[in-house]
């Protein structure tokens, strides 16, 4: 690799260095992106939600040619015993009704398109190499080191979009080591159906979606969720717990054994019966929230997406974070160059000026505290899932029992639960967390 400067390098293709990458390119910067994946994509199998209004400000006719899956019309929330579940649906015909709000794709694919677009807007793409080390001049970022002969390029401004627990931002000193408490470990299979029978199991149309989210007994106690998306001839199913329940204690149940007692839930083996399981993925997610964030900015260096740790796990958005702070990178690159600016921390400070009066932070900030009352609250994934499900299968049982009789058994119930995990002061704190 030649030792040729840049305006802009961008490390890791996946949807915040795409994003980033794009836009620099567009604005008509000279950009380097550097992917250690055979191609962009390549890492990344499984299936995921894409928001549409972050990737609109970015192509916005991305719907002309993106490989979407379904546009989802039923959100649906349950709470989950070994037996059965309560739960709770959205379904609204104003989903059904474009723009989409929402689509279920598959990353692999969706990967490479968002990576032709970046090449066509200029960018040169280098893939199967990694990026060892980041040049530094004392404390000011000015390339990247890769494993390539000559591998030394230079850069005004290198963007790392790495992915979770960013090697390079760690090596750099940007930050420490991620602490396991702030990253969950997710395992998801893609089910191939004929298409027929999804939209039959599911009540929905030819290109209609539902994601099903799930708490409760899937997790066994620990910090997590358990998921299942409706894809055009597939379905996306998994499972997903903080790496710190795992190595607290090693003898917890393993995530694919996780994943393999989800599908046979009864509640779920109706729904995925017969679906050929086609491929396998498991992957680090950033869970730390707004207190896990760190420095994002320096001497000639961004962090962006998961690499910044920005996933609002409350409601389970990534790509939308990711794609956003991308953009923002981005842009706070091409109005430093427009006004003839020096790319130095006090320039690049302009990045954390607009995340924080976007969505990202402030969304991360109302959320801020939310972590750490589940951390140390696993009531919410043992004993409230469960008595959810005793107390409607009590007050739906006929037999011959009085109601009231049901609703003083019930209400026995949650009241032991008042003793076991402060049902009252559990509600407060998540109200306290999210208000």
């Amino acid at each position: 690799m030649a030792k040729e400067h840049f305006d802009a390098i961008v490390v890791g293709a996946g949807p915040s260095g795409n994003a980033a990458t794009y836009t620099l390119a567009k604005a008509g910067l000279k950009v380097l992106q550097i992917e250690r994946g055979e191609y962009p994509g390549s890492k990344n199998v499984q299936g995921a939600i894409l928001y549409a209004n972050a990737l609109e400000k970015i192509i916005p006719d991305f719907r002309d040619d993106a490989p979407l899956e379904r546009h989802i019309i039923e959100q649906r929330m349950w709470m989950l015993d070994d037996t059965s579940f309560v739960g709770t649906h959205y379904r609204s015909d104003d989903y059904n009704k474009p723009p989409y709000n929402r689509y279920t794709i598959i990353r692999a694919q969706f990967d490479k398109w968002f990576s032709a677009k970046v090449r066509e807007a200029g960018a040169l793409l280098i893939c199967e190499t990694t990026v060892e080390e980041l040049l530094m001049d004392g404390n000011r970022c000015i390339g990247v080191r890769c494993d390539r002969l000559g591998g030394e390029v230079y850069a005004d401004v290198v963007v790392l979009a790495d992915g979770v627990n960013s090697t390079l931002a760690r090596k750099a000193g940007f930050h420490g080591e991620i602490q396991a408490k702030n990253v969950a470990l997710a395992v998801k299979e893609i089910l191939f159906m004929p298409e027929e029978t999804i939209q039959a199991r599911f009540n929905i149309g030819e290109e209609e979606g539902v994601v099903i989210e799930m708490m409760g007994s899937v997790t066994e106690g620990m910090v997590g969720t358990g998921f299942l998306y409706t894809n055009k001839d597939s379905l996306t199913i998994g499972v997903g717990c903080m790496l710190s329940d795992f190595k607290a204690n090693p003898n917890r149940t393993a995530p694919y054994a996780l994943l393999e007692k989800l599908k046979k839930h009864p509640s779920i083996a109706p729904l995925i019966e017969g679906g050929e399981m086609k491929e396998y993925a498991a992957h680090l997610i950033p869970e730390g929230g707004f207190h896990a964030v760190p420095q994002i900015y320096g001497e000639g260096w961004m962090i962006v997406g998961d690499s910044g740790g920005f996933v609002n796990a409350a409601h389970r958005e990534g790509s939308n974070l990711a794609m956003t702070t991308g953009r923002l990178a981005a842009e706070t690159v091409i109005a430093a160059k427009a006004a003839n600016q020096p790319l130095t921390a006090k320039t690049l400070s302009a990045y954390k000026k607009a995340l924080d009066e976007s969505f990202v932070m402030k969304d991360l900030k109302k959320y801020r505290d939310l972590p750490e009352v589940l951390h140390t609250s696993p009531q919410f994934f043992t004993t409230y899932p469960t008595l959810l499900n005793r107390a409607a299968q009590t007050m739906f049982t006929v037999d011959g029992v009085d109601k009231k009789t049901k609703e003083r058994e019930i209400f026995g119930s949650f009241k032991s639960a008042r003793r076991l995990g402060g049902l009252m002061s559990d509600a407060f704190k998540i109200w306290r967390a999210v208000r």
